[in-house]
């Protein structure tokens, strides 16, 4: 063993002799390498570690890593502009709201709360307000308008030389305006051109339900689908999914009649009807509504989903619903000028219901169109003084007898 021991010794000393690098130089270099490279593992394992806890945290403080700054402003500072703007500052994104008012925005820059909406809501830190269109605009990624129809067209003629080109826009608006019976795309491309994409949310979601944290469910429609799942991975949360689709129309019609079907169960609420009634008339309501979508384009299954039946079952039954209340008031015997007089919210069926019965006479072919849409022409005849809510229910039940769905008549 000695002589063994021996020899492999001078083996080595005599390689190393050749090689000119003695065995402890060469010991001490693989000793060296080694700890180099446990050394690596621990830095690369930490690096690891150190951005899963970063993700984790992101994820806890609601905030979405795009990769590049991203940035919203909302154009309207009413409740829903508010409980947008809530929305994505949860998620971590800058937002700016963009209101009329220099004393609102100073109470929202300073004391985080609205003087008028939703006053005991604190609203999150990252969301700065200003009536300066540019200071809002020039650094946006997305644009939220929520700004009511009827005033959307002279609000956007306005601000139209700060909005940047190419910006995308996320229409949260709801109706059909009056003088031009045109829909929210339509505005929006006549006041801000068609060299952008612009998208639609619709879906039962009232604005202090949102900023509470209940669970809510809209969708997003937009003919550009990759802006639409954009926009819906920016705002969904635990609390806020988006669904989205490319049926803008559709979304369009159903945020629009339904307004005008919680006119009218609202009305009926403030008659005294019962369940039966009001299952009844927001039943042969939403057939209303399919009726004209599938006129002017929509698909059955967008009129069927969140924006349209979903929309409609939280309008009407809803406590929170400013058209339904406005329903009810006129059924309990006020006057429209009574209401309106009492009231700074906006009930955009009022004037929707107008705007309504105009389109469905341009676009629709027929023999007595009020036969196929009594609901919409019955809301309107009541908002225009031409009969009572009483009248109106009256003319529903003694309608001529037909099938359910007069159009499946040639089916049998």
């Amino acid at each position: 063993e000695k002589m063994t021991s021996t020899t492999i010794s001078n083996s080595r000393m005599n390689s190393s002799r050749i090689t000119g690098v003695s065995y402890n130089s060469y010991h001490y270099y693989h000793v060296s390498l080694l700890l180099l490279l446990c050394l690596m593992v621990d830095v690369v394992s930490g690096l690891s570690q150190n951005i899963q806890n970063s993700q984790n945290n992101i994820d806890n403080d609601y905030k979405y890593n795009y990769g590049y700054p991203v940035r919203v402003a909302v154009m309207g500072g009413g409740n829903f502009g508010l409980a947008l703007a809530t929305v994505t500052a949860r998620k971590g994104i800058p937002t700016t709201l963009l209101v009329r008012d220099g004393d609102v925005a100073d109470r929202l820059n300073e004391e985080h709360k609205h003087p008028r909406y939703m006053t005991d809501v604190i609203l999150p830190n990252l969301i700065r307000a200003t009536v300066d269109p540019r200071t809002a605009l020039q650094d946006a990624t997305y644009i939220i308008h929520a700004v009511p129809c009827q005033y959307s067209r002279k609000f956007l003629e306005n601000i139209a030389s700060e909005v940047p080109p190419g910006v995308p826009v996320l229409s949260a608006s709801k109706g059909i305006e009056t003088t031009s019976l045109g829909f929210m795309a339509d505005i929006l491309r006549e006041c801000l051109g068609s060299d952008r994409s612009y998208a639609f949310l619709s879906g039962p979601s009232f604005a202090r339900e949102i900023v509470d944290g209940v669970a809510t469910a809209v969708v997003i429609a937009s003919e550009d689908l990759l802006l639409a799942d954009d926009l819906a991975v920016a705002m969904s949360s635990d609390s806020f999914r988006c669904f989205t689709t490319k049926d803008v129309m559709g979304v369009e019609v159903g945020g629009a009649v339904k307004n005008v079907i919680a006119l009218s169960a609202g009305m009926c609420e403030g008659l005294g009807l019962g369940t039966n009634a009001m299952s009844g008339l927001v039943t042969r309501g939403c057939a209303e509504m399919r009726r004209l979508g599938l006129t002017l384009g929509a698909r059955p299954s967008t009129l069927s989903g969140l924006s349209g039946v979903g929309d409609t079952f939280g309008t009407c039954f809803g406590p929170l619903s400013r058209n339904r209340k406005f329903g009810y008031r006129l059924g309990q015997g006020e006057t429209m000028e009574q209401i309106l007089a009492s009231t700074t919210e906006v009930a955009e069926g009022v004037d929707t219901s107008i705007a309504l019965v105009n389109l469905i006479k341009n676009k629709c072919k027929g023999y007595r169109l009020d036969l196929k849409y009594p609901i919409i022409f019955g809301v309107a005849d009541i908002l225009q003084g031409n009969q009572t809510p009483e009248e109106g229910l009256k003319g529903l039940m003694n309608m001529p007898m037909r099938m359910e769905s007069f159009e499946e008549r040639n089916w049998y």
